[in-house]
């Protein structure tokens, strides 16, 4: 049950320490507002340090401590109607007029402020070079997407990703500004959409300066590293995949391991891994031309052997639904009708060919009889069945076929 003292619908204007220091872990605040919606709980505070969703970051999380030691988690934090509004696990002992002491979950925290930063480095680069607008910009949990207003091959975003790497090594500082409206009239700036009121400029002198809401580094070493993971046509423009800090380094390590774990199998370098495979491939795909190759000679001699004008059927646990059609196919020349069934799973798939007649009926009754379902025309049909070999034998036995199988 909530409490008694719900705020009114009066906006509270809270005050946000994020933009005073974008380090802060830790703050202490009052709750101005507990209210109850849409079967959640959310407050509002008088200053904050979490970061509500917005410009395309994700929101913070983190905790509220109490006087008493006890800890609420900070589930989702969203700026409404002028408000920033945390919703949290529980009300208890939460109320207007409380004191607490509000924990950035900082891990999750300086990634967002990693993966933007490193967007913003790219983005700036990569809208000089190719003369391009940023028109989308997504922070997944997982992976960074950027949209481009027009198409950037791979090899060129490799190109901005060293460019962009050499910049953060560099450890430019970044820079916040707050212009009036006079200055940011004179200002060169990237921006989505017009801005009106107070408008905030973040800037990596010498690689981006962009109207911004977002959390940022406090210079481009702390970013770390940016990795393009793939650049693929979308609308009428490029959608790009990006990791930037911990994100690329944990990519770029379970990468190595896996490459390393291969390499140890194939008793070749780390270096070679590629190369090496490409070689296994080739060899692969010759040695499967030859098999198919033997496969469908030894098909033909044993469909060479099936007995002309008669009805036959084959059943081998062996063989594959592709070999079966291929037997099938093979002995339809000479024989009145072909039934071969290839074991697959608990049943097994079938292939019934008889050149120029109307097999429908006699599907749909093998299919009733042997819990079967397929079917087919002009002369072809392919399904499965869900019974023993034996109850295949013995419904096509009744039926005229003889049992051409190899294990009988």
């Amino acid at each position: 049950m909530m409490h008694n003292s719900i705020s009114n619908d009066g906006v509270n204007m809270t005050e946000k320490l994020y933009y005073q220091d974008v380090f802060l872990k830790e703050f202490s605040a009052t709750v101005q507002s507990v209210r109850e919606r849409n079967g959640k709980i959310e407050i509002v505070l008088d200053q904050t340090a979490f970061y509500p969703e917005g410009g395309g970051q994700l929101a913070d999380s983190g905790w509220l401590k109490l006087s008493d030691g006890s800890m609420i988690g900070v589930l989702d934090v969203q700026e409404e109607e002028g408000e920033i509004r945390h919703t949290i696990s529980t009300q208890e002992q939460i109320q207007e007029g409380t004191e607490i002491t509000g924990i950035i979950n900082w891990d999750l925290r300086f990634d967002h402020m990693q993966q933007h930063s490193g967007e913003h480095i790219v983005s700036g680069m990569i809208c000089s070079a190719f003369d391009c607008n940023n028109v989308g910009f997504h922070m997944g949990e997982d992976i960074v997407t950027i949209d481009y207003d027009t198409r950037i091959s791979f090899e060129q975003i490799l190109e901005i990703e060293a460019k962009a790497n050499e910049y953060i090594w560099e450890d430019h500082e970044f820079v916040e500004l707050w212009p009036s409206e006079e200055e940011l009239k004179q200002m060169e700036y990237r921006s989505k959409k017009e801005l009106e009121g107070d408008v905030r400029i973040t800037s990596f002198p010498g690689a981006d300066s962009c109207a911004c809401c977002g959390t940022h580094v406090a210079s481009s070493g702390q970013v770390g590293m940016v990795k393009f993971l793939s650049a693929k046509n979308f609308r009428e423009g490029t959608r790009l995949e990006l990791l930037c800090g911990k994100r690329a380094f944990d990519y770029l390590s379970m990468n190595y391991t896996e490459n390393k774990a291969v390499a140890v199998k194939l008793s070749t370098s780390e270096q070679n891994t590629s190369e090496y495979v490409g070689k296994l491939l080739e060899d692969h795909l010759k040695e499967r031309t030859a098999a198919q190759i033997a496969e469908e000679e030894l098909l033909k001699k044993w469909a060479a052997n099936f007995p002309e004008g008669e009805k036959i059927f084959v059943i081998e646990d062996w063989m594959s639904p592709k070999q079966a059609r291929q037997l099938a196919d093979l002995a339809a020349d000479q024989c009145q009708m072909v039934a071969v069934f290839a074991k697959k799973g608990d049943g097994y798939q079938y292939s019934v060919i008889a050149r120029n007649t109307d097999i429908s009926a006699f599907i749909k009754e093998m299919n009733q009889v042997l819990n079967g379902r397929g079917g087919g025309r002009d002369g072809f049909a392919q399904g499965s069945v869900n019974v023993r070999r034996k109850q295949i034998a013995a419904y096509l036995s009744e039926q005229g076929f003889r049992n051409m199988s190899e294990a009988e």
